[in-house]
């Protein structure tokens, strides 16, 4: 069973209309005995979300048991994501977590930002982007 933290804006929410990038992600973990240190070190990163600059706003979901986690993000363009990534604590934690991964899957898109983002459109977009992985794994195979 799945929890999802609800949406939370970002300094940027609200600061005008036209295109947003919505950044989506899912990680799996290799195991359960890695759970509790995710939690630890993602919060710093979730919290820093908040607060970047060109964030609009954020929302994360977790299935601890099935070692599966999700964020949903909405930026002002994608330097400022980019910004966002590469800045402490998201760079070291992502270092210090890739041990800890089985699969990380990333997607981002476009769209009106007077639209919030919704999780529906997150899944579907991270299951075609499952796809196209499988697919040019399987040519390369």
């Amino acid at each position: 069973m799945s929890h999802t933290l609800p949406w939370s804006n970002g300094p940027a929410a609200g600061a005008g209309g036209g295109q947003v990038v919505i950044m989506a992600s899912r990680l799996k973990l290799k195991s359960l005995l890695r759970v509790p240190r995710f939690f630890v070190l993602s919060g710093g990163v979730y919290k820093q979300a908040q607060r970047s600059p060109g964030n609009v706003g954020v929302s994360l979901r977790a299935d601890p048991w099935h070692k599966t986690f999700w964020t949903l993000s909405s930026w002002e363009s994608r330097e400022a994501l980019q910004s966002y990534i590469g800045t402490e604590p998201h760079l070291s934690v992502m270092s210090k977590l890739k041990p800890a991964m089985r699969e990380s899957l990333f997607t981002s898109w476009k769209q009106d930002g007077a639209l919030p983002p919704n999780w529906e459109e997150a899944d579907r977009r991270l299951a075609e982007q499952e796809a196209r992985r499988a697919a040019a794994d399987g040519q390369r195979g």
